[in-house]
Protein backbone atom coordinates (compact mmCIF):
# COMPACT_ATOMS: atom_id res chain seq x y z
CA UNK A 1 0.00 0.00 0.00
CA UNK A 2 2.78 2.46 0.90
CA UNK A 3 4.56 1.77 -2.40
CA UNK A 4 1.34 2.45 -4.31
CA UNK A 5 0.81 5.75 -2.50
CA UNK A 6 4.34 6.88 -3.36
CA UNK A 7 3.85 5.90 -6.99
CA UNK A 8 0.58 7.85 -7.07
CA UNK A 9 2.36 10.94 -5.75
CA UNK A 10 5.27 10.66 -8.18
CA UNK A 11 2.95 10.18 -11.14
CA UNK A 12 0.57 13.00 -10.23
CA UNK A 13 3.11 15.47 -8.86
CA UNK A 14 6.03 14.69 -11.14
CA UNK A 15 7.07 18.35 -11.38
CA UNK A 16 7.40 18.55 -7.60
CA UNK A 17 9.59 15.44 -7.61
CA UNK A 18 11.68 16.80 -10.48
CA UNK A 19 12.23 20.05 -8.61
CA UNK A 20 13.28 18.16 -5.47
CA UNK A 21 15.52 15.56 -7.10
CA UNK A 22 16.65 17.16 -10.36
CA UNK A 23 16.81 20.74 -9.20
CA UNK A 24 14.39 22.13 -11.78
CA UNK A 25 10.65 21.80 -12.52
CA UNK A 26 11.02 19.60 -15.58
CA UNK A 27 7.82 18.20 -17.05
CA UNK A 28 7.98 14.41 -16.77
CA UNK A 29 5.74 11.66 -18.09
CA UNK A 30 5.48 8.06 -16.99
CA UNK A 31 7.61 5.47 -18.75
CA UNK A 32 6.12 1.99 -18.54
CA UNK A 33 8.53 -0.69 -17.29
CA UNK A 34 7.12 -2.95 -20.03
CA UNK A 35 8.96 -0.81 -22.59
CA UNK A 36 12.24 -1.99 -21.07
CA UNK A 37 11.41 -5.63 -20.47
CA UNK A 38 13.41 -8.47 -21.88
CA UNK A 39 11.80 -10.57 -19.18
CA UNK A 40 9.30 -9.83 -16.38
CA UNK A 41 10.59 -7.31 -13.85
CA UNK A 42 9.39 -6.36 -10.38
CA UNK A 43 7.49 -3.10 -10.67
CA UNK A 44 5.55 -2.80 -7.41
CA UNK A 45 7.90 -0.18 -5.94
CA UNK A 46 9.25 1.19 -9.21
CA UNK A 47 8.39 4.28 -11.15
CA UNK A 48 10.13 5.63 -14.24
CA UNK A 49 9.53 9.22 -15.33
CA UNK A 50 11.02 10.68 -18.46
CA UNK A 51 11.54 13.93 -20.31
CA UNK A 52 13.25 14.45 -23.65
CA UNK A 53 16.66 14.50 -21.94
CA UNK A 54 16.43 12.48 -18.73
CA UNK A 55 14.88 9.41 -17.13
CA UNK A 56 14.15 9.61 -13.41
CA UNK A 57 14.10 6.17 -11.81
CA UNK A 58 12.55 6.06 -8.33
CA UNK A 59 12.34 3.11 -5.98
CA UNK A 60 10.27 3.50 -2.81
CA UNK A 61 11.08 1.06 -0.03
CA UNK A 62 9.63 0.52 3.45
CA UNK A 63 12.06 -2.34 4.13
CA UNK A 64 15.69 -2.89 3.10
CA UNK A 65 16.23 -5.00 -0.01
CA UNK A 66 19.44 -6.99 -0.41
CA UNK A 67 18.90 -7.14 -4.18
CA UNK A 68 18.59 -3.38 -4.64
CA UNK A 69 22.10 -2.72 -6.05
CA UNK A 70 21.64 -5.35 -8.74
CA UNK A 71 18.18 -4.06 -9.59
CA UNK A 72 19.54 -0.56 -10.06
CA UNK A 73 22.26 -1.55 -12.52
CA UNK A 74 19.78 -3.83 -14.26
CA UNK A 75 17.35 -0.94 -14.84
CA UNK A 76 20.18 1.36 -15.84
CA UNK A 77 21.25 -0.99 -18.61
CA UNK A 78 17.67 -1.54 -19.74
CA UNK A 79 17.13 2.20 -20.05
CA UNK A 80 20.45 2.65 -21.85
CA UNK A 81 19.50 -0.05 -24.35
CA UNK A 82 16.18 1.73 -25.02
CA UNK A 83 17.38 5.37 -24.72
CA UNK A 84 21.18 5.49 -25.10
CA UNK A 85 21.12 9.27 -25.54
CA UNK A 86 19.27 10.05 -22.32
CA UNK A 87 20.76 10.80 -18.94
CA UNK A 88 19.42 8.80 -16.00
CA UNK A 89 18.99 9.68 -12.34
CA UNK A 90 18.37 6.72 -10.05
CA UNK A 91 17.13 7.27 -6.50
CA UNK A 92 16.16 4.73 -3.85
CA UNK A 93 13.94 6.36 -1.23
CA UNK A 94 13.66 4.54 2.09
CA UNK A 95 10.54 5.54 4.00
CA UNK A 96 10.89 3.94 7.43
CA UNK A 97 13.88 4.33 9.72
CA UNK A 98 16.04 1.26 10.21
CA UNK A 99 19.53 0.46 11.42
CA UNK A 100 20.11 -2.03 8.61
CA UNK A 101 23.34 -1.45 6.70
CA UNK A 102 21.49 -2.27 3.49
CA UNK A 103 20.00 1.23 3.36
CA UNK A 104 23.53 2.62 3.14
CA UNK A 105 24.36 0.73 -0.05
CA UNK A 106 24.56 2.89 -3.16
CA UNK A 107 26.88 0.89 -5.42
CA UNK A 108 26.95 -2.34 -7.38
CA UNK A 109 30.41 -3.79 -8.02
CA UNK A 110 31.70 -6.95 -9.63
CA UNK A 111 34.98 -7.57 -11.39
CA UNK A 112 35.50 -4.77 -13.89
CA UNK A 113 32.06 -3.21 -13.34
CA UNK A 114 31.05 -0.46 -10.93
CA UNK A 115 27.68 1.33 -10.80
CA UNK A 116 26.49 4.05 -8.45
CA UNK A 117 23.01 5.29 -7.56
CA UNK A 118 21.57 7.70 -5.03
CA UNK A 119 19.96 6.74 -1.73
CA UNK A 120 17.69 9.00 0.30
CA UNK A 121 16.76 8.00 3.84
CA UNK A 122 13.76 10.18 4.63
CA UNK A 123 14.43 10.19 8.37
CA UNK A 124 17.66 12.07 7.65
CA UNK A 125 15.96 14.80 5.61
CA UNK A 126 14.69 18.03 7.22
CA UNK A 127 10.86 18.17 7.05
CA UNK A 128 11.08 21.69 5.63
CA UNK A 129 12.31 20.23 2.34
CA UNK A 130 8.96 18.52 1.87
CA UNK A 131 6.80 21.45 2.95
CA UNK A 132 7.73 23.46 -0.15
CA UNK A 133 5.62 21.49 -2.64
CA UNK A 134 2.16 19.87 -2.22
CA UNK A 135 3.25 16.61 -3.83
CA UNK A 136 5.90 16.19 -1.14
CA UNK A 137 3.78 17.17 1.89
CA UNK A 138 3.07 13.50 2.77
CA UNK A 139 6.79 12.81 3.28
CA UNK A 140 7.33 15.56 5.86
CA UNK A 141 6.17 13.48 8.82
CA UNK A 142 8.72 10.81 7.87
CA UNK A 143 11.55 13.36 7.88
CA UNK A 144 14.17 14.05 10.51
CA UNK A 145 12.10 15.45 13.36
CA UNK A 146 11.89 14.77 17.08
CA UNK A 147 8.22 15.75 17.15
CA UNK A 148 6.31 13.96 14.39
CA UNK A 149 2.98 14.93 15.93
CA UNK A 150 3.75 18.64 15.54
CA UNK A 151 5.07 18.04 12.03
CA UNK A 152 1.81 16.34 11.05
CA UNK A 153 -0.15 19.28 12.44
CA UNK A 154 2.02 21.64 10.39
CA UNK A 155 1.38 19.55 7.28
CA UNK A 156 -2.35 19.65 8.02
CA UNK A 157 -2.25 23.46 8.04
CA UNK A 158 -0.45 23.46 4.69
CA UNK A 159 -3.07 21.08 3.27
CA UNK A 160 -5.89 23.38 4.40
CA UNK A 161 -4.26 26.10 2.32
CA UNK A 162 -4.57 24.07 -0.91
CA UNK A 163 -7.43 25.69 -2.85
CA UNK A 164 -7.91 22.90 -5.39
CA UNK A 165 -10.28 20.51 -3.57
CA UNK A 166 -9.31 17.44 -5.57
CA UNK A 167 -5.64 18.12 -4.91
CA UNK A 168 -6.35 18.78 -1.25
CA UNK A 169 -8.19 15.47 -0.81
CA UNK A 170 -5.50 13.39 -2.45
CA UNK A 171 -2.65 15.00 -0.54
CA UNK A 172 -4.54 14.60 2.76
CA UNK A 173 -5.21 10.91 2.10
CA UNK A 174 -1.61 10.22 1.08
CA UNK A 175 -0.36 12.06 4.17
CA UNK A 176 -2.61 10.02 6.44
CA UNK A 177 -1.49 6.71 4.99
CA UNK A 178 2.24 7.44 5.11
CA UNK A 179 1.92 8.93 8.60
CA UNK A 180 0.65 5.50 9.65
CA UNK A 181 4.26 4.31 9.47
CA UNK A 182 5.21 6.46 12.47
CA UNK A 183 2.06 7.68 14.22
CA UNK A 184 -1.09 6.16 15.72
CA UNK A 185 -4.19 6.02 13.57
CA UNK A 186 -6.38 7.79 16.11
CA UNK A 187 -4.10 10.82 16.28
CA UNK A 188 -3.83 11.00 12.49
CA UNK A 189 -7.60 11.02 12.13
CA UNK A 190 -7.92 13.79 14.71
CA UNK A 191 -5.43 15.97 12.86
CA UNK A 192 -6.51 15.29 9.28
CA UNK A 193 -10.17 15.71 8.37
CA UNK A 194 -11.64 12.29 7.62
CA UNK A 195 -14.40 13.70 5.40
CA UNK A 196 -11.82 15.25 3.07
CA UNK A 197 -9.81 12.04 2.85
CA UNK A 198 -12.87 9.89 2.11
CA UNK A 199 -13.51 11.87 -1.07
CA UNK A 200 -9.99 11.39 -2.41
CA UNK A 201 -9.11 9.09 -5.30
CA UNK A 202 -6.54 7.36 -3.11
CA UNK A 203 -9.00 6.60 -0.31
CA UNK A 204 -11.65 5.37 -2.73
CA UNK A 205 -9.21 3.03 -4.47
CA UNK A 206 -8.07 1.54 -1.16
CA UNK A 207 -11.67 1.17 -0.01
CA UNK A 208 -12.62 -0.53 -3.27
CA UNK A 209 -9.68 -2.93 -2.96
CA UNK A 210 -10.65 -3.74 0.62
CA UNK A 211 -14.25 -4.45 -0.38
CA UNK A 212 -13.15 -6.63 -3.29
CA UNK A 213 -10.83 -8.55 -1.01
CA UNK A 214 -13.61 -8.97 1.52
CA UNK A 215 -16.00 -10.28 -1.13
CA UNK A 216 -13.37 -12.72 -2.40
CA UNK A 217 -12.64 -13.96 1.11
CA UNK A 218 -16.36 -14.27 1.78
CA UNK A 219 -16.87 -16.35 -1.34
CA UNK A 220 -13.92 -18.55 -0.44
CA UNK A 221 -15.25 -18.97 3.09
CA UNK A 222 -18.70 -19.77 1.75
CA UNK A 223 -17.30 -22.38 -0.59
CA UNK A 224 -15.30 -23.92 2.25
CA UNK A 225 -18.37 -24.04 4.48
CA UNK A 226 -20.43 -25.57 1.68
CA UNK A 227 -17.80 -28.20 1.02
CA UNK A 228 -17.58 -29.08 4.72
CA UNK A 229 -21.36 -29.42 4.95
CA UNK A 230 -21.34 -31.66 1.88
CA UNK A 231 -18.77 -33.97 3.45
CA UNK A 232 -20.83 -34.19 6.64
CA UNK A 233 -23.90 -35.13 4.60
CA UNK A 234 -21.99 -37.89 2.83
CA UNK A 235 -20.67 -39.17 6.16
CA UNK A 236 -24.18 -39.17 7.64
CA UNK A 237 -25.54 -41.19 4.73
CA UNK A 238 -22.69 -43.70 5.07
CA UNK A 239 -23.36 -44.09 8.79
CA UNK A 240 -27.06 -44.61 8.11
CA UNK A 241 -26.11 -47.40 5.72
CA UNK A 242 -24.41 -49.13 8.68
CA UNK A 243 -20.83 -48.46 7.51
CA UNK A 244 -18.32 -48.59 10.35
CA UNK A 245 -16.83 -45.50 11.97
CA UNK A 246 -13.37 -46.44 10.75
CA UNK A 247 -14.48 -46.75 7.13
CA UNK A 248 -16.44 -43.49 7.20
CA UNK A 249 -13.42 -41.70 8.67
CA UNK A 250 -11.16 -43.13 5.99
CA UNK A 251 -13.49 -42.28 3.08
CA UNK A 252 -14.47 -38.75 4.12
CA UNK A 253 -11.28 -37.53 5.75
CA UNK A 254 -13.22 -36.44 8.85
CA UNK A 255 -11.69 -37.02 12.27
CA UNK A 256 -12.87 -39.91 14.43
CA UNK A 257 -14.28 -37.39 16.91
CA UNK A 258 -16.34 -35.65 14.18
CA UNK A 259 -17.75 -38.93 12.89
CA UNK A 260 -18.61 -40.07 16.43
CA UNK A 261 -20.39 -36.77 17.08
CA UNK A 262 -22.28 -37.12 13.80
CA UNK A 263 -23.32 -40.66 14.73
CA UNK A 264 -24.60 -39.44 18.09
CA UNK A 265 -26.70 -36.79 16.32
CA UNK A 266 -28.16 -39.40 13.96
CA UNK A 267 -29.03 -41.71 16.87
CA UNK A 268 -30.69 -38.82 18.67
CA UNK A 269 -32.85 -38.01 15.65
CA UNK A 270 -34.01 -41.62 15.32
CA UNK A 271 -35.29 -41.88 18.90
Amino acid sequence: MFDNICKFLAENFSTDFATWLLGEPISLTELSPSELSLEPIRADALILLESAEVVLHLEFQTQPDVNMPFRMIDYRLRVYRRFPQKQMRQVVIYLKETSSELVQQNTFSIGGTHHEFEVIRLWEQPPEVFLRYPGLFPFAVLGGTNDRASTLQQVAQEIIGITDQRLQRNVAAATAILAGLVLEKGFIQRVLRRDIMRESVIYQEIEAEAKAKGRAEGKAEGKAEGKAEGIRLVAANLLKSQMSLEEVTKLTGLSVEDVQLLQTEIEGESR
